[in-house]
């Protein structure tokens, strides 16, 4: 999974920073206008996760991550030659049913693969291989992608379809085996119902909707925003990602070492304050180096975030739910990719450009509050005790 990740990411990664570049110029429509594809994308992630939660409990993880890595690699093949709004429509429903499948598969896998008290440093390995590449990927795509985008979208889709015949090849079935599987498939409404009635797991989720609305807003307008009002180049806009990935490779394993002798409510919540912080400043920037720093902001909250999300996420989950826990988990992405984009081509229509920042600034300060009151809660209730922090 680490190597096959790496692979993965450098290919993927090489396009898609500039993706919104890409369609905007392609189709010279407005922001919002184009900003509805992340909208549809995410629409058709939402009814995938639901769908592949039950499946991936029932089936497993290792298939549903094959084809999920293989049908996006096969989008970006065909998105490289997309002209009108209606077929970059097609294949964001595309992109939006198969790509969240991956995560819930992975995230998955790596409950089962290690117990409870390794599972904070197995995510965070995890996102080492995603974010070494990442620093890869984008420095290396900004150079192709201004000569061609075309090439660019070959090299994401070869990367994603390598990884797939590498997952086809070595990677083995880790599902529980359980003797109440025959129960779940009596469930109502796929088992759904349990994790609905979770009252610790639902405001959770919920709020890191909210902060994970404040990063997609940073990742999918950041790039439009800085060439549209700044003119800062695919080449040189490339390094900002990039660096957010290489903090997480030399950097995740020394904030997790913090972070997981912590409440990790309190930890998310601090997390929700660095990626107000660094979406907010964003408005305050007028060149490459505030845009870079605040780049670097958000990815200590991304750091504190990500791998103790997940944990958290992992630890509440039964073993023969994992997979529906984690699909709730992990469909956070596609509504926030798919609302906060939205949002902020909006304040950038109605507003002015600034205000892009303001709303997504907003919404991670909103998290953060959300967050510490879940676990002031949780403290006074005792039902998940300071001294035992489930990481």
């Amino acid at each position: 999974m680490f190597l096959g990740m790496l692979i993965s990411t450098i290919g993927s990664s090489m396009i898609w920073p500039f993706q919104m570049i890409y369609i905007t110029g392609k189709l010279g429509l407005p922001l919002t206008t184009v900003a509805t594809l992340n909208t549809i994308n995410a629409g058709a992630g939402v009814i995938a996760s639901f769908i592949g939660g039950p499946i991936t409990d029932k089936a497993g993880r290792k298939w549903v991550m094959v084809i999920s890595l293989a049908m996006n690699g096969l989008v970006y093949v065909f998105m490289s030659h997309a002209q009108s709004y209606w077929q970059f429509a097609l294949l964001m429903v595309f992109a939006g049913a198969f790509n969240p499948l991956y995560r819930l598969g992975a995230d998955a896998m790596m409950a089962d693969l290690l117990p409870p008290e390794d599972r904070v440093d197995g995510y965070s390995i995890f996102r080492m291989s995603n974010n070494l590449g990442l620093s890869l990927g984008p420095t290396i795509g900004g150079f192709i992608a201004a000569a061609s985008y075309s090439r660019a979208f070959y090299m994401g889709a070869a990367g994603m379809i390598i990884y797939s015949l590498l997952m086809t090849i070595f990677a083995r079935e880790t599902l529980p085996k359980a003797d109440h599987m025959q129960k779940q498939t009596r469930e109502r409404f796929g088992g759904y119902g349990t994790v609905f009635a979770d009252k610790r797991y639902m405001p959770f989720v919920t709020t890191f909707t909210l902060v994970t609305m404040c990063a997609s807003i940073m990742w999918v307008l950041l790039s439009v925003y800085t060439k549209q009002n700044f003119g800062l180049s695919e080449r040189q806009y490339g390094f900002i990602p990039a660096t957010n990935a290489i903090m997480v490779v030399v950097l995740q394993v020394l904030i997790t070492q913090f972070t997981k002798r912590h409440h990790p409510l309190w930890m998310v919540a601090l997390a929700g304050v660095f990626y107000a912080v660094g979406a907010g400043s964003v408005a305050l920037a007028t060149g490459f180096w505030g845009f870079w720093l605040a780049m670097v902001i958000m990815t200590f909250g991304e750091l504190i975030l990500v791998p103790t999300s997940s944990t958290y996420v992992a630890n509440l989950a039964p073993a023969d739910m994992r997979a529906r826990y984690m699909s709730l988990y992990a469909l956070t992405w596609p509504v926030a990719n798919g609302i906060g984009p939205l949002m902020g081509g909006f304040l950038n229509d109605t507003f002015g450009p600034q205000f892009i920042w303001v709303g997504a600034g907003s919404l991670g300060l909103l998290g953060a509050v959300a967050f510490g009151i879940q676990a002031r809660r949780a403290a006074r209730s005792q039902s998940l005790p300071l001294e035992s922090s489930g990481l």
